[in-house]
């Protein structure tokens, strides 16, 4: 894992200072190291996280004769089979690293070479012969590429802040992305909340020269049909088969190789399997525990340990959000989700003993874990009552029904299931992901006239809604599933994992993202996905092969469940510090009055506005960060002083955000 960067320009020459610029701001990803290649009108920047060949995997990496570079961010899994193959073909090698079999694979097959490829990657390739620059990213997008194209030619980084390095003026929001993440809480490709700056959508390459321009192509795409034929006992097995395949292939490092084990599902699997099937002693597990009954993880996790006598690693954390909220967001580059602060501290915990971790990301997307997949079909159902009967007589009635203090209380339930018998196919999906967020009628009330304006002319759910509609699909389940794994799984919870992990230099992988695994998934009958109420089915079966029955038990929740009950306090000192003066509102994109409304009805408790609430607050905290050009040391400096003055503040220790409890223990 590390960070990329480089320009590509006609005039003036590119200079090393300009580079070194943009790799400093990627120095979290890639601590060991520093290298450059600068010719002319090119020049490729690198920080390295070193993973594999410690000594000789210095990058960027050129092919025998040097006239082809390569910078990497991620891991060729399957690289040990491609160079075998290569130099059977002819080409020498002078490192053990991966990153070099890129350079042999590109002068084989040119941009066919991303098809080869077996990991999780972004990397950028300049071929001096064709003065071309050459890049491409991962099939479901576990690697970040942002780039820029203008006057200036093309910037490229692995972050938005590396772009910004060499060039500030790019530091121009993104109205129609702003408009996009409060609607739906993601930013999709080709957006980002810049202007001027994109992200490369996975599984696409990009070509750049100074006189052909950019081209932008797909290399590769999921496909749901034909379905697998076979009994359910035969795909559980090979599902089974084809999981412990992947994480060989996942532990493959120079470096010692832990787990995160959240006491979930997918994490408690992925560990569970490798101690059974990979690992040749303990391996290194980490848990967050939380003060907050029902919702802490960690005595799950704690059982998984147990079980399989792992070297376990759990901390009991006081998440605090008034102590990290400006280091997240500038970290993400993009307002996110309370899931960051989370990720950040595990992260944190994990970085002080390992380089490399796996994790469950991409299990819910794969194999159906989500409620709305069974709640979309629900809503079909509900639908067949005549129109009048649910507008007049169920409508009123419903309104009645208080919402609850969480996501997943009846009220909001049913009111949700209600809302959505009113639309079909890919609309009816975009706006069940959007219900907590702000809807038409909200933005109605919010946006000033300028956002007024951008609504008019971006449809915020297009680009979930042409991935529904153009899904290699034909069952519901499927073509929902499709539409998250292109657009909601790289631009949410892969995106938090990849800048909260790489925040302390720590590499996640995730075993269940393996596009190969994610092929045959994709092909399993919708039986085994989703069947009645049950989610994920075949992943459940295989899980009763490893688990222990009180895990398999256990209700799913998310991983920030309990942050609206152990942050409500900092929430409010939040809401009061960036929400009550909005520089938003003084810019007149939205009405302080309506954020003034949300804020109370909320506090008081008359309706549930958290998630709304949050979203405002992050972008306000992004906006003062990236467009006002406020420091994270003067916001941290800000919210210190504001908590200095509260008194519901005073029992917090600063140090909250760094845990109040460890232990450490090998259980045999």
């Amino acid at each position: 894992m590390c960070g990329i960067c480089g320009i590509v320009r006609a005039e003036p020459p590119v200079r090393q200072i300009e580079l070194e610029l943009m790799a400093d701001r990627l120095a979290h990803r890639g601590p060991d190291d520093a290298g450059y290649y600068v010719k002319n009108g090119v020049g490729l920047g690198h920080r390295r996280l070193s993973i594999i060949d410690l000594q000789t995997g210095h990058q960027p990496v050129s092919n025998e004769d040097g006239r082809i570079w390569v910078i990497l961010n991620g891991e060729i899994y399957n690289y040990r089979e491609l160079r075998e193959q290569l130099v059977r073909q002819g080409h020498t090698f002078t490192t053990q690293t991966d990153t070099e079999v890129l350079v042999h694979l590109y002068e084989e097959y040119g941009t066919e070479c991303p098809k080869y490829l077996r990991g999780m990657f972004a990397f950028a390739l300049w071929d001096e012969r064709t003065q071309q620059l050459f890049a491409a990213r991962d099939r479901l997008g576990q690697k970040p590429f942002f780039y820029a194209v203008g006057p200036f030619g093309l910037l490229f980084a692995s972050e938005i802040k590396g772009v910004l390095a060499v060039d500030p003026s790019l530091a121009e929001m993104d109205l129609a992305a702003l408009d996009h993440y409060l609607r739906l809480r993601i930013i999709a490709p080709p957006r980002s909340m810049f202007r001027a700056i994109r992200k490369l959508p996975p599984a696409h390459y990009l070509t750049y020269s100074n006189t052909k321009g950019l081209h932008i192509e797909r290399y590769w795409d999921l496909q749901y049909e034909p379905k697998l034929n076979g009994s359910d006992d035969d795909l559980l097995d090979e599902l089974e088969a084809r999981l412990i395949d992947c994480l060989k292939l996942h532990m493959v490092s120079d470096v010692p190789v832990g787990a995160f084990l959240s006491g979930g599902l997918d994490s408690t699997l992925v560990v569970s399997m490798l101690m059974r099937h990979v690992a040749t002693e303990p391996l290194k597990t980490f848990s967050m525990g939380l003060p907050f009954g029902r919702y802490d993880e960690a005595p799950y996790a704690r059982l998984v340990a147990k079980q399989y006598g792992t070297d376990h690693h759990e901390d009991t954390l006081v998440p605090s959000l008034i102590h990290t909220l400006p280091t997240l967001v500038w970290h993400l580059d993009e307002p996110s989700d309370p899931l960051s602060v989370c990720s950040y501290l595990i992260a944190q915990m994990a970085s002080r003993e390992v380089k490399v971790v796996l994790g469950g990301d991409g299990g819910d997307e794969l194999f159906g874990g989500y409620d709305r997949y069974y709640g979309n079909r629900y809503a079909s159902y509900y639908a067949r009552l005549p129109f009048v009967v649910r507008r007049y007589l169920l409508a009123p009635l419903l309104e009645r029904i208080p919402d609850g203090n969480w996501y997943k209380s009846l009220g909001h339930q049913i009111k949700w299931l209600h809302r959505l018998s009113f639309l079909e196919g890919g609309e009816r999906y975009v706006q069940s992901l959007g219900y907590f967020y702000f809807s038409p009628s909200f933005c109605d009330e919010l946006y000033g006239p300028t956002m007024q304006a951008v609504r008019q002319e971006f449809d915020a759910g297009m680009a979930i809604r042409e991935a529904f509609a153009h899904a290699p699909a034909s069952d519901l389940v499927d073509k929902m599933l499709y539409a998250d794994s292109q657009i909601r799984l790289p631009d949410h919870s892969v995106m938090i994992l990849d800048r909260m992990t790489m925040a302390h230099g720590l590499e996640a992988r995730s075993p269940f993202m393996d596009h190969e695994l994610a092929e045959f998934a994709a092909r399993l009958p919708v039986r085994l996905k989703v069947r009645g109420r049950s989610l994920r089915y075949i992943q459940m079966r295989l899980a009763e092969r490893y688990l222990p029955q009180p895990l398999l038990e256990r209700p799913k929740q998310g991983f920030s469940s309990a942050l609206p009950h152990l942050l409500r306090d900092e929430y409010r000192l939040l809401f009061q510090i960036f929400l009550q003066d909005s520089h938003l509102v003084r810019a007149g994109y939205f009405a302080q009055s309506t954020i003034d409304r949300l804020v109370n009805a909320h506090l008081q408790g008359t309706a549930d506005h958290g998630n709304r609430l949050w979203l405002l607050l992050n972008s306000e905290v992004w906006y003062r960060m990236f467009i006002e050009g406020m420091s994270v040391e003067k916001l941290n400096a800000e919210i210190a002083s504001r908590v200095d003055t509260n008194r519901c503040f005073s029992q917090v220790p600063h140090s909250c955000s760094q845990g109040i409890s460890r232990h450490k223990s090998t259980i045999l």
